[in-house]
């Protein structure tokens, strides 16, 4: 079974480019942080190189820049071709069939509240919270 689920942030927007017979592919690379950091040490992360074609690959060129948060699920892949100093080159990368939002949507507007929509603060002193059920 070849099964890869990654999240992480993009270290550069996402570059859509088209073949000869017009199919969509875009590639980016992912930023994943390692799970565990020794004792002393920074975290760290694993660069990993994405691909991804047609529908999607249109997807992620519109709604993904450099920065945001993104999962994948999909598979790896290896290929290899020879470069023009005539060495043999190899890559692995993910081949990601399907992506998804995995940060909240920016908000361009200058203000942003810390309260969830539809709720608003409440001062302790205010006769109405003597009347609250809790």
């Amino acid at each position: 079974m070849n099964k890869v689920i990654l999240m992480g942030r993009l270290t550069k927007d996402p570059e859509l480019r088209y073949t000869s017979n017009n199919t969509p592919v875009c590639t980016f690379t992912l930023a994943v942080d390692r799970r565990f950091k020794g004792q002393g040490e920074e975290k760290k992360a694993d660069f990993i190189q994405v691909v991804t074609w047609r529908h999607n690959a249109e997807f992620v060129s519109k709604y993904f820049s450099k920065g945001r948060m993104i999962a994948v699920s999909g598979s790896i892949q290896t290929r290899s071709w020879d470069g023009q100093d005539g060495q043999r080159r190899y890559a692995t990368e993910v081949v990601a069939d399907e992506t998804y939002f995995a940060d909240s949507k920016k908000d361009d507007t200058s203000t942003q509240s810390d309260e969830p929509e539809g709720f608003m603060p409440v001062d302790e002193d205010d006769e109405a919270v003597d009347d609250l059920p809790f």
